[in-house]
């Protein structure tokens, strides 16, 4: 058999796939985004799952799938252009514009809105309490989740905006790529194996051994799944890529979904599985332009509460989301094109490959 032969038969490798230029990550995030709104949907409608294994998947899956794409590419990042400065303002520039302008529409319209709503005047303790929820959250770490006690009267009362507490795990996970970088210790594969190993370790610890810390057991939730992202960077000219891995990829994701913590099974593939659908989204209509996964994930949760303040979690978890999901895509569109996309220009980026540079994390 020649080398010719050889070589056709070959699957291709992920390097040889994936077009930095040309891909359907952007797609595959918002449908992260989409089921995160879908899960939430849930508590936030006063509903249960009822199934652990399902609880897993709609739960954490998206939020994960984020956390591998992010690893990927904020990774690459850092070994195409190793330069501290510029890393952390093109970081700086994609999480927090959007971020502390999600803040200011909760605390000013969402929040006097759910009042409204529930027939209350707005006074000055609602302000002071919207002054404390701005101000209190704006370094990213969440302190505040309540607007002067609302909302209430809805099944998940007091928190406005549970899904901005993991972009501060985010953006650790971007400063461990920043210090890993300046130490030059990045670039090497068996650095990324040993932090994957390590992750691993901590996953096993907390879930089925006897580490009971918050700071473990988030630091390996987030942790696991981003740095699986990373392995597939510094190992996607070996990777192969053909339909039945996916298959195979995809069984792994959810036949791990029994265990009590699917990610010490499924990492790797649902990195491999997320990374490699949108490598090979061929579809121009997949390949988006435009990003509306980050404005989705910041603004479905106030958007959902917002609704079961006007009493539309009566009409169920179906209904409820799909209103949720209508009303909150005009609100991605506009934190992306007024806020997000304005913001990207401001660190000089002009391609799409850098501007898909930014993980979110549900």
């Amino acid at each position: 058999m020649t080398a010719a032969v050889v070589a056709r038969r070959r699957a291709p490798r992920f390097s040889e796939v994936f077009d930095p230029r040309a891909n359907a990550l952007n797609a595959v995030r918002l449908v992260l985004a989409v089921s995160v709104l879908v899960w939430h949907s849930y508590p936030l409608t006063g509903h249960q799952v009822g199934s652990w294994p399902v609880e897993q998947l709609l739960g954490h899956v998206g939020v994960d799938g984020f956390f591998a794409i992010s690893g990927y590419l904020i990774t690459s990042s850092w070994l195409r252009s190793p330069h501290a400065f510029a890393f952390l303002r093109a970081r700086l520039l994609r999480i927090l514009p959007g971020f502390w302008v999600s803040l200011l529409v909760t605390a000013l319209a969402v929040g006097p809105s759910a009042l409204l709503v529930r027939g209350l005047a707005v006074g000055a303790g609602y302000w002071h309490g919207a002054l404390a929820y701005v101000v209190g959250n704006a370094g990213l770490w969440i302190t505040r989740y309540d607007l002067a006690g609302t909302p209430v009267g809805v099944p998940y009362p007091y928190v406005w905006n549970g899904s901005l507490w993991t972009l501060a795990w985010e953006f650790l996970c971007y400063l461990a790529v920043l210090v890993l970088g300046l130490v030059h210790l990045l670039r090497h594969r068996s650095t990324v194996v040993v932090a994957f190993v390590l992750m691993l370790v901590a996953v096993l610890a907390t879930t089925y051994g006897p580490v009971d810390n918050r700071w473990v057991t988030d630091g390996a939730r987030f942790g696991m799944p981003f740095v699986a992202g990373a392995l597939v960077h510094h190992f996607a000219d070996r990777i192969p890529v053909r339909p039945v891995l996916l298959g195979v990829a995809g069984l792994l994701v959810v036949g791990s979904a029994w265990l009590p913590d699917y990610r010490a099974v499924a990492a790797l593939p649902l990195a491999y599985l997320v990374l490699c659908v949108g490598a090979v989204g061929r579809s121009p209509r997949l390949r988006l332009r435009d990003d509306l996964s980050y404005g989705t994930y910041i603004y479905a949760f106030p958007v959902q509460q917002l609704l079961a303040t006007a009493g539309l979690a009566r009409a169920g978890v179906a209904a409820f989301a799909l209103v949720a999901l209508v009303m909150t895509l005009p609100l991605a569109a506009l934190s992306w094109f007024s806020v997000e996309r304005p913001a990207l220009r401001l660190k000089g980026v002009r391609r799409p490959r850098d501007v898909q540079e930014a993980g979110v994390s549900a």
